[in-house]
């Protein structure tokens, strides 16, 4: 909204200083210190009516450390990242941009399911909250709709064949380099430390014949399907201990910050030979917005915690990251870079498929991991949460370097 305001007012009345709302850098330096001021300000008043309404986290008694303090302590918190991040992206971002549009979706969708869930195991005191395959509903759901966007709409394109500018003089005062790419509807996508790294998902189709690539979609969609709940559920997983889902998901949201930058900014994108996405860059209002809210929700959130994100937090993460990761092209560094959602996923299938084999074939379930998800396995060995969580972090950093490396490492 202040983005078309000072727009108006740049046109209309000549007002100095009003053209810095232009610059994507601007307005996302804007957008971090605004979450980081609604999440830590407003969020204490929103810890204290959680409080007055006794919307307390209900604790099974799983042998843990510490566990049975956490009892009472305010869930939901999820609210708290959800508005310091759609404010300032109402204020600060273009809202006619299709990629700022489709994260807004995403997290209002996934809230909405997150908060179903904790309401139902908060006000009507059933822990196993919403029912699986409604959860797993609403997240295919969300991702037919990710999927379709990105495959049909027309604004989602790259730009990729080099070709002679039709007006230099324009482009020379713009800026931009005397050659420029031509926009085209596709659906490649990045595939680390190789030199040609793109991929077409059409190819997965048009060997059977070239005529099939308008029906990639059939294809495409349910790729995202798997990738939105397989992210989502990652999150959701990854907060079991006070900071942990914050503290991993605010690495892994700015360096996907820096790929929508890079990606959407034609000069960089060329310099550094990666993939030219037009329009992704104003995303990164969104990706510092929210950047900022998780770390001002982490103030409260840190050990020992104020208020719990419960799955109207954890699932919305999951969901925006895996759009991220999507509309940037870089769904295929996910294993890597939310490599602690991974692992998290990883120890809860292989502990409870590893269960179930041995108690068919031994008559009695044998464990792999002390406990799962992984966290709790370190929990049980006498590690106290804060170390597990800031370790978890160093990791999360090196997989987040890693990531970025792979920008030249081919």
């Amino acid at each position: 909204m202040l983005y078309y305001l000072f727009e108006y007012l740049e046109s209309e009345f000549q007002l100095t200083g009003a053209s810095v709302f232009g610059f994507i850098s601007f307005r996302a330096a804007m957008a971090i210190l605004m979450s980081l001021a609604i999440s830590t300000i407003y969020g204490k008043r929103i810890i204290n009516y959680l409080l007055a309404k006794q919307v307390g986290e209900s604790v099974r008694d799983l042998g843990l450390q510490g566990q049975s303090e956490k009892a009472g302590t305010p869930t939901m918190g999820g609210f708290i990242i959800i508005l310091a991040t759609l404010i300032p992206v109402v204020l600060l971002a273009r809202l006619d941009n299709i990629y700022v549009i489709l994260l807004i979706v995403t997290t209002l969708w996934m809230g909405t399911i997150g908060f179903i869930d904790d309401y139902i195991k908060t006000f009507k005191k059933n822990k196993e909250g919403l029912k699986g395959k409604f959860k797993v509903i609403g997240q295919v759901g969300l991702g037919i709709i990710v999927g379709a966007t990105m495959f049909f709409h027309p604004d989602i394109t790259i730009k990729q064949e080099v070709v002679n500018p039709k007006n230099s003089q324009e482009l020379l005062t713009q800026n931009l380099p005397q050659e420029f790419r031509e926009e085209e509807k596709s659906q490649k996508t990045t595939i680390p430390f190789f030199k040609d790294n793109e991929f077409d998902y059409a190819d997965l189709i048009t060997w059977i014949d070239p005529g099939y690539a308008k029906y990639a979609w059939l294809i495409f969609i349910p790729i995202v399907i798997f990738i939105v709940t397989a992210v989502s559920n990652g999150a959701n997983l990854t907060d079991g201990i006070d900071g942990l889902a914050a503290g991993s998901s605010a690495i892994i949201v700015l360096t996907l910050g820096l790929f929508a930058w890079v990606s959407g900014n034609i000069i960089f994108s060329d310099y550094l030979n990666v993939m030219n996405i037009p329009r992704t860059g104003e995303m990164t209002v969104f990706i510092t917005a929210f950047a900022g809210a998780l770390v001002g929700f982490l103030w409260y959130n840190t050990f020992p915690a104020q208020v719990f994100m419960g799955d109207t937090g954890s699932l919305t993460i999951g969901g925006i990251i895996a759009v991220l990761a999507i509309a940037t092209r870089k769904e295929l560094l996910i294993p890597v870079l939310c490599g602690v959602f991974l692992i998290e996923n990883l120890s809860v299938v292989m502990q409870v498929g590893w269960f179930k084999y041995t108690r068919k074939k031994y008559g009695e379930g044998r464990r792999i991991f002390l406990m799962s998800p992984l966290h709790h396995h370190y929990q049980k060995k006498g590690q106290h949460e804060s170390k597990i969580v800031v370790r978890f972090w160093i990791i999360g950093i090196l997989l987040a370097v890693i990531t970025i490396v792979t920008l030249k490492l081919r």
